[in-house]
């Protein structure tokens, strides 16, 4: 009975790999065993600052938010990750190193992990993963880079509407003062440039 609540819950996982790359049944039966599913419930830390990330996190239901704070107590969202999406402080993990970042759960979140240890092994084992993973990181740092640009160069009106874009499924499950965090404004600014654009739309 385990077993098969685990297969089950690899299976979006391997749906997933399979749209980048087609895995065979080693491929599939490896990421079967090397993934492990987690359950973090609601608040609960995936990851502290000053902890070594040791774990590449696939988010099978819920949603994580990976953030900092800093030394006024402000926090900083740095990214959400719905279903579907990966979650690391891909600096700490590779480097081995303590992260400056905080990973935890905005609701009870569903988790495929792998080790890197793991990792490492699924890169010996299947090469195809190798590649699977590279373009991981690439999609990741292209990301970033967008939203670095978008940072220094964009309004907050601008940035507000490419969150409602790209998180358009997760407006109506986040507070508005993490929306705010995530778009480097106030929760009041938020609720006013909100009100704005209803009204211009009205």
């Amino acid at each position: 009975m385990k077993e098969n609540l685990l297969q089950a819950s690899v299976e979006p996982l391997i749906d997933y790999f399979n749209q980048l790359i087609p895995l065979n049944s080693e491929e599939k039966k490896l990421v079967t065993e090397l993934f492990k599913s987690r359950l973090y419930r609601k608040r609960q830390y995936v990851l502290q600052e000053g902890d070594i990330c040791n774990q590449f996190n696939f988010i099978v239901r819920g949603c994580l938010r990976m953030y900092k704070i800093d030394e006024k107590g402000n926090t900083h969202i740095i990214q959400f990750a719905p279903e579907n999406w990966w979650m690391i402080d891909i600096g700490s993990f590779h480097k081995r190193t303590p992260s400056e970042l905080s990973i935890d759960a905005i609701e009870d979140t569903m988790v495929l992990q792998i080790s890197h240890e793991d990792l490492i092994k699924l890169y010996i084992s299947a090469p195809k993963f190798d590649r699977i993973f590279r373009v991981l990181i690439e999609n990741s740092f292209v990301t970033l880079q967008n939203r670095l640009l978008q940072n220094i160069s964009s309004t907050a009106e601008e940035r507000y509407l490419s969150f409602m874009e790209t998180y358009s499924h997760l407006s109506n499950r986040l507070p508005q003062i993490q929306i705010a965090s995530f778009l480097g404004i106030t929760p009041e600014f938020l609720s006013r440039l909100r009100n704005r654009l209803v009204k211009s739309k009205s």
